[in-house]
């Protein structure tokens, strides 16, 4: 455990960051398995599924959890799936 006041304060910090990181991810992980099932369901639903995982995919590239072409690789496959589908 820091000593200091300001290295207690990032040690806190870090911690609630941390858990934002990971409810995101969790959700983002969520919503992409939900459009893939949707798509192989061939669910009367999936191209709105679909959308509401693009969308959480461009969030998370925004919020810088992950890499800005890991979000266009991601969403390139579930367009692909989508077009695949129909």
């Amino acid at each position: 455990m820091p000593n200091i006041k300001s290295a207690k304060k990032r040690v806190l910090v870090n911690q609630t960051k941390a858990q934002r990181n990971k409810s995101r991810n969790s959700a983002l992980k969520t919503a992409i398995k939900k459009a893939n099932a949707a798509i192989e369901a061939n669910a009367a639903d999936k191209e709105a599924v679909v959308r509401v995982a693009i969308k959480k995919i461009d969030q998370a590239a925004a919020k810088g959890l992950i890499h800005q072409n890991n979000a266009a690789r991601k969403k390139s496959a579930l367009a692909g799936k989508l077009n695949a589908s129909k």
